[in-house]
């Protein structure tokens, strides 16, 4: 491979670079159908993208150019091991550093110098971009970690992953899924069935991630033997939770009192992860969300970590990235009007 920079002007850079030898094969899985991936780099750094065969010609300004560069070197990587997908090329972007090459420089969070690989049964998970390393280098050194930001960030897939490896490795004896049962702007009536089924829609992302990393039977073996714990919120007063990796998924909806509850809930051998987005509180109007209050109250505690993920942090379909961002835009442009947060 080669690659050449020369100034079409004064603001646009070309980027030459040249992948042969190289079979068709893998050609097509790098390029994708109808060359689909090229054109989700284009559209994602605001550059063009042109190929003939296997030289690819990217033009656009000096710092987007450089980005599409970057990313299609490391797609052309990893185009002899694994399928490029649409979804793949979305990631390899975030890990690039520079979602919007054509706006205001990213600042990129340190990158911890032990970087942490998750094993489960179903493979390794490794961090996408600084954020969620250093989010999981977080979880690994700290008993106490909150993940906060928006939707699609990865927080509680991660947080989920770690409590699995947890699990399989016997440092703890239990995971324990947590998530207060407040209704999002809906009224759902009455649930049948035992708390755990009555709980079930509001753990389901906790579910999902679970079936993903342990297969549908052994986390049903596993919840049947209470080695995995429905701890609905309002039921965990009282109790003391030892040699337990507990998971409070979308603390944003706690109130004051149920955040504290929760936190000293941790005993001894025990690993605690919350994760929320204050950008999405379902509590009642004017009543101030816990996640938002803690956020205040411990930071410098000994133990505790905090990880601040954003729209750059997203790794669901780009459209969701945008719609984040627009979100915020709105949000800080009138923060006090009605559709707020509510906390």
């Amino acid at each position: 491979m080669s690659a050449r920079g020369s100034q079409l002007n004064a603001s646009i850079a070309t980027r030459e670079l040249a992948f042969e030898p190289v079979d068709n094969a893998r050609l097509a899985n790098f390029v994708g159908p109808m060359d689909e991936n090229l054109r989700h780099v284009e559209q994602r750094f605001n550059v063009q993208v042109h190929r003939r065969g296997g030289h690819i010609e990217v033009s656009g300004p000096g710092a987007a150019a450089s980005a599409a560069e970057r990313v299609l070197r490391r797609l052309f990587d990893l185009s002899s091991k694994e399928a490029i997908t649409p979804d793949r090329v979305h990631l390899a972007v975030q890990e690039a550093g520079m979602e919007e090459a054509t706006t205001a420089p990213v600042l990129v969070a340190p990158r911890p110098s032990d970087e942490v690989t998750i094993h489960t049964q179903r493979g390794g998970i490794r961090g996408r971009g600084p954020n969620q390393r250093q989010y999981l280098h977080n979880i690994h050194t700290n008993d106490l970690t909150f993940g906060i930001g928006p939707a699609g960030t990865g927080k509680t897939y991660l947080a989920v992953a770690c409590a699995v490896e947890a699990l399989q490795t016997d440092r703890v004896r239990r995971i324990v899924l947590v998530r207060p049962a407040v209704e999002a702007g809906e009224r759902l009536g009455f649930l049948p069935g035992d708390i755990g089924q009555k709980v079930d829609p509001y753990l389901r992302p906790m579910y999902d991630a679970l079936y993903d990393m342990m297969g549908f039977d052994r986390v049903a073996r596993a919840i049947e033997r209470q080695v995995i714990e429905i701890a609905p919120l309002a039921f965990m007063r009282g109790r003391s939770l030892n040699d337990s990796f507990i998971i409070l998924d979308e603390a944003q909806n706690t109130s004051v009192e149920q955040m504290k509850m929760f936190l000293t809930r941790m005993g001894f051998g025990s690993k605690a992860v919350v994760t929320g987005d204050i950008t999405q509180t379902d509590l009642p109007k004017q009543q101030l969300s816990g996640l938002r209050h803690v956020m205040n109250v411990l930071p410098g505690v000994d133990g505790v970590a905090f990880t601040h993920f954003t729209s750059r942090d997203v790794v669901r379909h780009p459209l969701v990235q945008r719609i984040v961002q627009a979100y915020e835009r709105k949000q800080a442009a009138a923060p006090d009007r009605p559709g707020g947060d509510g906390a």
